[in-house]
């Protein structure tokens, strides 16, 4: 039974055992412990901490992304509206265009046509002129074979100039 009931002198050397062994740990062992306790949860605050951050930065990265994606959606609304502008103008600007061209082209076509009608109307009225003074000079030619009749022919003429 000895096992059971220690010795008053194994009690008291385990006591000077224990607290020779409780002095060293508390000297050396235990600051050595609580300090790399305290890095630890130093290091653990700080990555609780940058993490808390680095969703901060996400968080605003995000939104800050999501700005210029709407400004961007903006922009290219409005350069669609812009370039649906200008395709408008350029098509009402070459229809202008266009139908001046053609103004131009048909009042250079009037023009040449009111022309050639012209020229024909004075060729025809040469060609007529022609062809009466031909009959004219034959019939006068026949009516005038005569002496008689040249003389008289001139003398009213001249009664003509006289009353003039």
């Amino acid at each position: 039974m000895e096992l059971f009931t220690p010795d008053f002198g194994l009690i008291f050397w385990m006591f000077i055992a224990f607290a020779l062994l409780f002095l060293a740990l508390k000297k050396w062992a235990w600051p050595v412990i609580i300090k790399s306790m305290d890095d630890r949860a130093e290091l653990i605050d700080k990555g609780v901490e940058y993490a808390r951050d680095a969703k901060e930065q996400l968080d605003g990265a995000r939104k800050e992304a999501q700005k210029y994606i709407a400004e961007a959606q903006k922009q290219q609304a409005e350069i669609l509206r812009d370039a649906a502008r200008i395709k408008t103008q350029i098509i009402d600007e070459a229809k202008t265009q266009a139908s001046l061209e053609a103004k131009k082209v048909m009042d250079a076509a009037k023009l040449s046509i009111e022309q050639s009608r012209k020229e024909a109307e004075l060729q025809f009225k040469n060609e007529v002129s022609k062809f009466s003074i031909e009959i004219a000079e034959k019939m006068i030619r026949k009516q005038m074979a005569s002496d008689g009749a040249q003389v008289e022919l001139v003398n009213k003429l001249l009664d003509e100039i006289e009353k003039n």
